[in-house]
């Protein structure tokens, strides 16, 4: 629904600004949330005019915007998801059951499951195949209250499917509401036609990929896997960069499996984050303390895959920058929730609620690079929020699996409306 001339949003019970100087918040600033009771929230242009205490409206000034009256409710930015894997051919129920038999995810892997099932799946796809896929789960992660995201590409491992896959994001994201950020992942396993050959296959990428990646503006970040019986450090730093001599912002999948100093390295390449991060070294989280290396953590991953939760309260003790993200893909984690990953930094990784929320927020905002436009509701900034059906905003955690999302707000308009707020 688009009413064009934006909003003036009354009877906010809680409104989370997460107001703040651009950036990632650490140490004392980490559960700041901007909290205002009774308050307003005007918004037009796709940007945030006012906010603030309803008792404080300038009178007369916003009379040409849409009334909405939450009568009590909760306000607050809408998620940016910073760790996505939505582009693929097929589900992987069937690992998933024999991983519940008992079989463990690196064995799946070792027996040709695993990310090489999804890249088989992927390259026999139709592009209509991929493209529902990743429509399907927008719309899902539109409904849950994700305005931003980060998708990468990563099941191909060839030139064309990883190019046609890129190609198809570029082709929806200006179609859906969201604000998508494109990673090309194409390092995300060692393909069977260079198996064996890690050095063949990074120079292939160098010399026939990332080019034509670069030449067609099709990603904004190079990620690599940097894991033990995947990509070395050493590899994972020559890919990194190759992508960094193009121009290209870094990121890396670190430390998920076994501590191999993925993160470590991420810090010494300036990465925008480390991911994932479950078998992280003190020494490593100490190091990204004191970077502005963003530690992007995904509950969600250890949960489906029955291995320990990374150690989110030692990263925040220590004064790292910390974000929250789904990890959605089709083999470790099939879940698009932010709300459930906020949850689960609470109940299993040590998080307050606010710091929860902030990292899940304004922390996956500077992931992306964003901190200027995403993740807060400052004035100037995006005008991307959700409308809770609650009024207490640590009902978000506290209510499991079942996300209290009312409605969600894209600039100007109302992208996932609920009934008992419009």
């Amino acid at each position: 629904m688009d009413f064009g001339a934006g909003f003036l949003v009354r009877g906010i019970g809680q409104l989370l600004t997460m107001d703040g100087p651009p950036g990632p918040r650490r140490g004392a600033a980490r559960g700041e949330i901007g909290l205002v009771g009774k308050a307003a929230l005007a918004v037009s242009g796709g940007r945030v005019l006012w906010r603030g205490p309803e008792k404080d409206l300038p009178a007369g000034s916003f009379r040409n915007l849409r009334e909405i009256d939450l009568q009590g409710r909760v306000v607050t930015p809408g998620f940016v998801d910073s760790h996505t894997h939505p582009l693929f051919g097929k589900t992987r129920q069937g690992e998933f059951a024999m991983r519940a038999a008992g079989a463990d995810y690196e064995e799946i892997a070792a027996a040709g499951g695993g990310i090489l099932n999804s890249v088989r799946a992927t390259r026999a796809a139709d592009d209509s195949v991929i493209e529902a896929n990743l429509r399907r789960v927008l719309s899902s992660m539109l409904s849950l209250g994700t305005t931003t995201l980060e998708a990468k590409s990563g099941y191909g491992l060839d030139d064309e499917t990883e190019i046609r896959c890129l190609r198809i994001l570029a082709r929806v994201a200006p179609t859906v509401p969201q604000t998508i950020l494109r990673t090309f992942l194409g390092a995300h396993a060692l393909p069977t036609e260079y198996a064996g050959d890690p050095s063949g296959y990074l120079s292939f990428l160098k010399t026939e990929v990332l080019p034509l990646v670069a030449k067609e503006g099709l990603a904004d970040f190079v990620d690599v896997f940097c894991e033990k019986g995947v990509f070395t450090p050493e590899e994972s730093r020559r890919h990194l960069q190759d992508a960094q001599g193009l121009g290209f912002r870094v990121r890396i999948h670190a430390d998920e499996f076994h501590d191999t100093g993925g993160a470590g390295l991420a810090v010494e390449l300036g990465a925008m984050s480390a991911d994932h991060l479950l078998s992280v070294s003190p020494e490593n989280i100490a190091r990204l303390a004191s970077s502005d290396t963003v530690a992007t953590l995904l509950p969600g991953t250890a949960l489906f895959l029955n291995k320990p939760f990374p150690p989110g309260r030692a990263l925040l003790d220590a004064g790292a920058a910390v974000a929250l993200a789904s990890d959605y893909n089709p083999g470790s984690c099939f879940c698009e929730s932010m709300p459930f990953m906020v949850n689960l930094a609470v109940c299993a990784c040590g998080f307050t609620v606010e710091e929860a929320l902030v990292s899940a927020t304004v922390n996956g905002a500077a992931a992306l690079g964003l901190s200027e436009t995403k993740g807060a509701l400052s004035p100037g900034m995006d005008a991307d929020f959700i409308a809770w059906n609650i009024d207490d905003y640590r009902c978000i955690p506290y209510h499991m699996a079942v996300p209290d999302v009312g409605a969600v707000f894209c600039g100007d308009e109302i992208r996932q409306p609920g009934e008992r707020i419009v």
